[in-house]
């Protein structure tokens, strides 16, 4: 099975490279050291930092954007995909902004002193003039605040994940309503479910809606959790990511932070799909979960 053209919107980095960084090359050998694995476009994902520094982030992937336009000539943005599969580099599509109007108590493996209130007047300070590359901005729709600021990314054409959160099932569904549109790596870094308090977790599974994220990668859920997230989630919601993360890998392929908290994955899209298909998920679903979805979800 050849496995390539999928589409990861969630990736920190990969090997030695981060999007912790000011360079643009970093940017771009982060996207080549995917596209050898068969991933067509990225949207790297900017951690929580000072807003200096997450604009600082921003423009080293603006760089690297601009970079790729003018090595490909590319003029019809339609063939951005198909132009970086025959070049070998996966496309970058944009940003991920994961935070940092996220919860601290569902801080996961990101430094909760950058976390801050969410608020318009912040929010602005931190895109202002990046609002073209922001394609998805993760927000803990809990937080005093939040639905104002899901409210206005919506409004600019942002898609807004509801994730690093605390929320219970009642304050999700606020979130649906303020204008969000998908989650950032269910069961990871919120709520965990309960019976009485389904929380994320249970709102992202039965809405009809919203899109979810899912780290495939026999760390971040384990497989029967993953049988269930693809036995009751709508399928055309479903969005493979690799989370992946600068670090060495332990002999089970994980990387964890100086502190021993679960950082991110060391997979590609293309071994998220195997992965799935190995616990029994139809070839088909597993593709249409790496590619159409993402697609259909970035609106590219």
């Amino acid at each position: 099975m050849k496995l390539k053209g999928f589409i990861d919107i969630h990736t920190h980095g990969i090997s030695r490279y981060d999007t912790r960084t000011e360079n643009p090359d970093n940017i771009l050998k982060i996207a080549e050291l995917h596209a050898t694995s068969g991933t067509a476009a990225i949207l790297p994902a900017i951690y929580s930092g000072t807003i200096q520094q997450m604009r600082g982030n921003m423009e080293a992937v603006r760089k690297a954007i601009k970079i790729q336009d003018a090595r490909y000539r590319i003029q019809d943005k339609k063939n951005h995909l198909e132009s970086c599969i025959v070049n070998r580099e996966s496309r970058i599509l944009g940003v991920h902004l994961e935070g940092p109007f996220l919860n601290p108590v569902r801080c996961g493996a990101q430094d909760k002193s950058f976390f801050i209130k969410p608020s318009i007047s912040s929010l602005k300070k931190i895109i202002d003039g990046y609002e073209n590359i922001i394609k998805v901005i993760t927000v803990a729709p809990e937080l005093p605040g939040a639905l104002k600021v899901i409210e206005k990314c919506s409004f600019l054409g942002i898609k807004v994940n509801m994730g690093h959160s605390d929320a219970t099932y009642k304050q999700a569904l606020d979130g649906k309503k303020a204008g969000a549109t998908g989650i950032t790596h269910i069961f990871n870094a919120m709520r965990p479910f309960h019976h009485r308090e389904p929380g994320l977790i249970g709102f992202g599974l039965l809405d009809e809606d919203i899109y979810i994220e899912v780290i495939a990668d026999s760390a971040h859920i384990d497989k029967v959790a993953l049988k269930l997230i693809f036995r009751s989630k709508r399928l055309d919601r479903i969005i493979l990511v690799s989370d992946s993360v600068k670090g060495k890998k332990d002999k089970r392929g994980r990387i964890y932070s100086k502190s021993g908290v679960l950082a991110g994955s060391s997979i590609t899209i293309s071994q998220a799909v195997r992965n799935i298909i190995k616990i029994g998920i139809p070839e088909s679903i597993a593709i249409e979960s790496a590619f159409d979805n993402p697609k259909r979800y970035l609106g590219v």
